[in-house]
């Protein structure tokens, strides 16, 4: 699976994003998905995770009552609606696939749980 994240910019405290990230390949309906993000001079944190069929998903507590992820296989799109951005939310943020297929397994929040990468997209919060 290939993944590319867009969406990303310059946006003020308050507002709202929506960050989409568009997958190649035949296995990107058979793997769960998620949303990082990694700010600078910090690690990358998970920000939320979708299943395979979209029925579950998992968020940071930090984003849970502003970000909801979704995705929609026909289109092979993942999507990170962020609203009520905050400063501290400024990151790149980064899509990935989990590195299982078809497996009856969770969703994950650590990093080494997903193999397929997006080239991450940059989020700004102005205050």
């Amino acid at each position: 699976v290939q993944l590319q994240a867009s969406g990303g910019g310059l946006v003020q405290a308050g507002g709202s994003l929506r960050l989409s990230c568009a997958a190649s390949g035949r296995t990107f309906s058979l793997r769960h998905m998620g949303w990082f993000r990694q700010a600078p001079g910090k690690e990358r944190e998970f920000v939320a995770a979708i299943s395979r069929s979209g029925g579950r998903s998992i968020k940071a507590d930090s984003v849970k009552d502003r970000f909801t992820v979704s995705r929609d296989n026909a289109k092979n799109m993942v999507y990170l609606h962020m609203n009520n951005l905050e400063p501290a939310d400024t990151a790149v943020y980064y899509c990935a696939a989990d590195r299982a297929i078809m497996a009856d397994r969770g969703l994950f929040t650590t990093p080494s749980e997903y193999i397929h990468w997006g080239q991450g997209t940059q989020v700004t919060v102005s205050s």
